[in-house]
């Protein structure tokens, strides 16, 4: 099975974690991209949105996506959303995910419950969902990223 890896940053104005250059904008060692793989800088929690990452997949022919990151409720939500709605099959790692305490009209949701509800959400239509070990196991522990 197929799984095109590749690395996104994101950039808004109003969170100093992810300015350029900053260890938050840095991609992590264990995903450095290779020579010739592309990076998809994306500014909106939306992995599609102003960015080339459509056009990338279609190029390598990347029809399914293996996904986890943060944040369940946002990024993980957003990009989920528009890959299914572009056409793609999606794998949403769900402990592979991982979300925060939020906050709304005074009623604080722990991160647990804020991540279980988005992982629901997704898993009805837009995803098939698996753990890590569900995941590792159906490929026999051995992914593709290249």
């Amino acid at each position: 099975m197929p799984v095109g890896r590749r690395p996104l940053r994101v950039q808004p104005a109003d969170a100093p974690f992810f300015t350029p250059g900053s260890s938050g904008a840095a991609i992590h060692e264990k995903v450095t991209p290779a020579a010739a793989e592309p990076v998809v800088l994306k500014h909106f929690v939306n992995s599609f949105r102003e960015t080339e990452l459509k056009t990338i997949l279609e190029r390598h022919g990347i029809e399914e996506l293996i996904i986890c990151g943060a944040m369940s409720h946002m990024c993980i939500d957003g990009g989920v959303r528009a890959a299914a709605d572009l056409g793609s099959r999606c794998t949403l790692i769900h402990d592979a995910c991982a979300s925060r305490d939020l906050e709304f009209g005074g009623v604080r949701v722990p991160a647990a419950q804020v991540h279980a509800a988005f992982m629901a959400a997704l898993s009805f239509a837009y995803a098939k969902t698996q753990s890590t070990d569900e995941f590792l196991a159906g490929t026999g522990g051995v992914v593709d990223v290249g």
